[in-house]
């Protein structure tokens, strides 16, 4: 027999074994294939053998036309699966809706259906499918829960809240219903119509945790101190709501009320009965309150009781004993992490204390000897010892090695903006503002690019109209970035406009107390006539950060 009759014969014996069936010739729409013949199995091995090359476009075709002539749903399910991977859209949209035509009970496909309508900004078809998916009493809850983060993408989010709206009608004593809604709102900044969202959920669920957490997010943008007291009311009333507590016990750590914070530690472990999750992250916030012994014990104690991931808290273990000035316990701990998911996280802590201890050159030794790294790990391997070479301010070694990478790796954006920044240091200024335009082009969402060259323009007062450009790109695409705040007040200073210099500035300043905000806003303040509050300023930062050359140079020039 011929070769290719035999895989022929082979993959239809398959077929038959299989329990593969396809559509009742009863059906509206009469299957033109009804047994496993020559031209299915010929359409189906070509499908196959293109998956396999990875010629994807052309298997979800192949499958789709077979799924078309068959009426088989798993066919049209195995299109649509593949033509979603291979970003192909369009025609995963088709088949996904002939999944669902041909199996109207399948969820999976009815899913798959409503996200790509959604993902093709077709919510009025996407509308009918998400309705099926509610329909069924037992995923409904779960679907209103997901509902938001299927049409999270969507621009108009004042559509949104009217499809949820009108989605939710028909379940208006389903609290999960009326948190969909909540959220939806608050996506659309109608704080109003979250709220009372969220209070008619309490009111068909009592103590519902999702929605009371959810609450004291809206209030935390309002003021920190409405969420707390709002944590603290629903923790009077549900004294048992261990989630609420978790929230409550971050939003203190956040608010630096640390011994506030501490009794809520105490009460999570205590109702968590030895859980050791429970422990690891109560450690991790008192790691984060600077409560480094109680954030051993805790770390010490979830050890004992089995944490599924002791690597990690060796990690933090480690970093604990390092804000103790405990060199020797840090580098302990980071031993004992073995090859793995934090081995690699392990290793660059340790080079950062031998880099402190011993010299860069011995930390990247080490970071050197080790081996089985991917291509990304290779660039982070490099990335941290141009930055121990930096620390050590030997720049020009730093800028060598990165040249190097970026010759010899894959360009990612991190390691070309690292570039840049080298050769900014060693006084290459035209390499700098090259590789940051090409990271720009490469990535046009990176915002770190345009906040870098715009700064650097500022910095150096020159192109100020494009320097305002790039930095206000950048906080359009980071509006949270103190950063990226820093340098926009910086280039109104270079400007001339004191009053929106001080208020950017000021900003970023409230949300980090960085030793270079601290002297920028102090110059811009005393330009500005503010004399003793700049003073003020410099005095606080240079308490905290006394070798800072930036801060020490600027306080120096003015005073008096």
């Amino acid at each position: 027999m011929p070769k290719i009759k035999q895989v022929v014969l082979s993959l239809v014996i398959c077929f038959a074994s299989s329990g593969i069936a396809f559509a009742d010739t009863a059906t509206p729409i009469k299957p033109k294939i009804t047994e496993t013949n020559a031209e299915f199995v010929y359409k189906y091995l070509l499908g196959e053998i293109a998956g396999q090359r990875g010629e994807l476009p052309l298997a979800s075709q192949l499958f789709f036309d077979l799924a078309k002539q068959t009426r088989d749903a798993r066919l049209a399910e195995r299109a649509a699966k593949v033509a979603a991977y291979a970003n192909q859209p369009a025609m995963a949209l088709q088949a996904a809706a002939l999944w669902t035509e041909l199996d109207p009970n399948s969820t999976e496909a009815q899913q798959a259906a409503s996200q790509l309508l959604v993902a093709s900004g077709n919510l009025k078809d996407a509308k009918p499918q998400i309705k099926k998916l509610l329909l069924k009493e037992d995923t409904r809850a779960n679907g209103f829960l997901y509902l938001n983060t299927l049409l999270s993408k969507q621009k108009d989010k004042q559509e949104v809240l009217e499809l949820v709206q009108e989605l939710a009608k028909p379940y208006p004593k389903l609290p999960e219903a009326h948190f969909a809604i909540a959220q939806a709102a608050y996506f659309a900044d109608k704080i109003d119509i979250a709220k009372a969202a969220l209070e008619t959920a309490e009111k068909h669920r009592p103590g519902w945790e999702t929605g009371a957490q959810m609450h004291g997010q809206i209030l935390f943008k309002e003021s920190p101190d409405k969420t707390l007291a709002f944590y603290k009311a629903f923790l009077k009333k549900y004294p048992n709501a261990n989630e609420v507590r978790m929230a409550y016990a971050k939003t203190l750590v956040s608010q630096k009320k640390i011994q506030e914070a501490k009794p809520e530690f105490i009460k999570l472990v205590d109702s968590a009965k030895g859980s050791p999750e429970v422990s690891a992250v109560v450690g991790l916030l008192s790691l984060e309150s600077a409560e480094y012994q109680m954030a051993d014990q805790y770390f010490e104690q979830a050890l004992k009781a089995g944490f599924k991931e002791p690597e990690q808290l060796y990690l933090y273990l480690g970093r604990s004993a390092e804000k103790q000035k405990n060199d020797v316990g840090a580098l302990s701990w980071y031993d004992k992490i073995q090859p793995g998911q934090f081995y690699l996280d392990g290793r660059i802590a340790a080079a950062n204390v031998i880099a402190r201890t011993k010299s860069a050159d011995a930390a990247i030794t080490m970071l050197d000897d080790i081996n089985d790294l991917t291509i990304e790990q290779q660039i982070l391997v490099i990335q941290t010892e141009a930055n121990l070479l930096s620390q050590a301010k030997r720049h020009q070694d730093a800028f060598e090695l990165m040249q190097k990478a970026v010759n010899n790796l894959p360009n990612s954006a991190e390691l070309v903006y690292d570039y840049a920044m080298t050769a900014e240091r060693v006084g290459k200024l035209e390499i700098m503002e090259e590789e940051l335009y090409k990271l720009i082009k490469m990535r046009p969402d990176y915002a770190a690019a345009y906040n870098a060259l715009g700064y650097s323009y500022a910095d150096r007062n020159i192109k100020l109209v494009e320097a305002k450009t790039l930095v206000e790109t950048a906080l359009k695409l980071s509006p949270d970035d103190h950063y990226i705040m820093d340098s926009l007040g910086w280039v109104y200073f270079r400007l001339g406009d004191l009053p929106n210099a001080v208020e950017y500035l000021r900003k970023a300043y409230q949300i980090q107390a960085d030793p270079e905000i601290a002297a920028h806003l102090g110059e811009a303040l005393w330009k500005h006539g503010q004399q003793e509050e700049a003073k003020l300023i410099w005095e606080q930062a240079l308490k905290a950060h006394p070798e800072n050359d930036v801060l020490v140079a600027t306080a120096k020039k003015f005073k008096s």
